[in-house]
């Protein structure tokens, strides 16, 4: 299992958390994901040959977020 920890920028509050969370968590090979409003980031642990970094960064973009 990979952790990639990703700095988002934009994310503010619950609904952030749970817009991000509901669309990484379905993801093929996604184990868990943690959204960390203070420090900006989210970390996802995941089977990388499943679903790369690229796919993570993607659907967080695709939810108006903009990856650092």
């Amino acid at each position: 299992m990979d952790k990639a920890i990703i700095r988002v920028d934009g994310m503010m509050c619950d609904h952030c958390v749970k817009a991000v969370t509901g669309a990484l968590s379905p993801l093929p090979g996604v184990a868990g994901v943690a959204v960390d409003l203070a420090a900006g980031t989210v970390t996802v642990e995941h089977d990388a040959a499943l679903t790369g970094l690229a796919a993570l960064r993607a659907e967080i973009e695709a939810q108006g977020y903009d990856v650092v």
